[in-house]
């Protein structure tokens, strides 16, 4: 507690520079520091600019409400360092990151270069970024870094988010690397808020070690969702994306599709190249083949 129990509001008064000392323990450890008898406050009127700065300095929700909201594909979020944990024979955390990428980095400005980062073992297991599979408007603005080790492709990330010309990162990673400790993740968080530009870190058959970072998923794929014409055939697909850890906002699991195409105009459901929530599927009815037969 600061500064012991609060017995008389005349003789303890929280100051701006109280205020500012709160503020300077948030920036430096990240912890929330809960005030209480906010109405003892000296000089209110002066004090406010100084309480807009640590409403600010909070993650979207925490002031809000005690344990924060919900994820949703909407919600507006300050860039910074995520992580999702996918399989090495499974292409939905990269498809989940370069989807919460474009949702974080906005299309103010579509001509930005953005950088994705592999190393030699994430190469081997998943492959390199295959460029007719990105949407139009992705493929020209593509660096890609393959790094060859992890602590090359670290470097390479943050020097990546220091550059506020590019959009935003994407890193991927295989297992559980030495390199990638508390310290680097540490780095890596305080780059990309200092620069605004988001870093979306795959981790390929990792496990949720120590990290700073502000969100920590892990994604699969789902089933596909019902085909506009053949009822036969696949429609669709989807990814179950579950948020096990995240600063001021409540865990979840989501069942999301991505609206690859956004110039047709037909896709209703998803307008535009964003992620979005989907129902969960339902048994389908029998065709008339099937029914005939018995």
């Amino acid at each position: 507690m600061l500064g012991g129990r609060f017995r008389s509001p005349a003789r303890h008064r929280l100051s701006i520079g109280t205020i500012e000392n709160i503020i300077g323990t948030f920036n430096r450890f990240g912890f929330i520091v809960l005030v209480s008898h906010a109405s003892h406050i000296a000089s209110s009127a002066a004090v406010l600019p100084t309480i807009e700065r640590l409403r600010a300095a909070f993650p979207a929700g925490a002031l809000a409400s005690g344990d924060g909201g919900d994820w949703s594909p909407d919600l507006a979020l300050p860039a910074s360092l995520w992580e999702i944990f996918g399989s090495g024979d499974d292409v939905s955390a990269e498809a989940f990151a370069l989807a919460c990428a474009r949702t974080l980095s906005g299309d103010s400005a579509p001509g930005k270069p953005w950088l994705w980062v592999q190393d030699r073992a994430s190469i081997r297991r998943s492959g390199r970024p295959y460029l007719h599979g990105l949407a139009p408007r992705l493929r020209s603005q593509l660096v890609h870094i393959a790094a060859p080790r992890p602590v090359d492709a670290l470097w390479a990330m943050e020097e990546g988010v220091r550059c506020r010309a590019l959009s935003f990162v994407i890193g991927e990673l295989a297992e559980d690397p030495k390199s990638l400790d508390f310290t680097a993740t540490r780095r890596l968080v305080l780059a990309s808020e200092a620069s605004g530009v988001p870093l979306i870190l795959v981790r390929k058959d990792g496990h949720a070690n120590l990290s700073a970072a502000r969100m920590r998923w892990r994604a699969t794929a789902g089933p596909s969702l019902a085909h506009r014409w053949n009822a036969r055939a696949p429609g669709a697909p989807t990814c179950r994306a579950e948020l096990f850890r995240a600063r001021g906002l409540r865990p979840g699991a989501f069942h999301l599709g991505y609206g690859i195409g956004g110039d047709d105009a037909g896709r209703t459901a998803w307008p535009g190249d964003r992620v979005d929530l989907v129902p969960e599927l339902r048994d389908r009815p029998l065709d008339a083949d099937r029914l005939a037969t018995g």
